[in-house]
């Protein structure tokens, strides 16, 4: 079964950071895991991870919360999308949340958001976006 070269984790709760880490690590799912404490720490680390040089690993997923300090959720995909479109299009970005009030949602699929789940991430949930976004990837040898 076939890996995703990267996945950004981004969440300002070091416990749910800690959880979904190893929740992450135990399916094996990735060759690199990335964790960033606010949107505005993600928008860095994309900028840097996704150029084409030796330790540039473009996440394939994002898994992003949308309450945080500095650059909330919302705030970080209104800077992506100033992203080249390339860029944007190669990116999964899953938005986890306490709150699933149908205006975040409605909000999030205006801000190319792919999906947007309830907290906790649980074993079912990273399978079921796994399945659906990235069937092709993880079923190649």
């Amino acid at each position: 079964m076939g890996k995703l070269p990267c996945i950004l984790l981004v969440d300002d709760d070091p416990v749910n950071n800690f959880l979904n880490q190893r929740l992450l690590e135990g399916l094996a799912v990735t060759e690199q895991l990335i964790v960033a404490l606010n949107g505005q720490e993600a928008f860095d680390m994309l900028q840097h991870h996704c150029q084409p040089s030796p330790d540039g690993a473009c996440p394939a997923l994002i898994l992003l919360d949308v309450n945080m300090p500095v650059m909330n959720g919302f705030e970080f995909l209104q800077a992506y999308q100033q992203l080249p479109l390339a860029q944007q299009k190669a990116i999964v970005i899953v938005m986890l949340t306490t709150s699933l009030h149908p205006a975040d949602a409605a909000r999030a699929q205006q801000l190319c958001v792919s999906d947007f789940l309830s907290k906790p991430l649980t074993k079912d949930k990273i399978n079921g976006v796994l399945q659906k976004y990235f069937n092709n990837i993880l079923t190649e040898k």
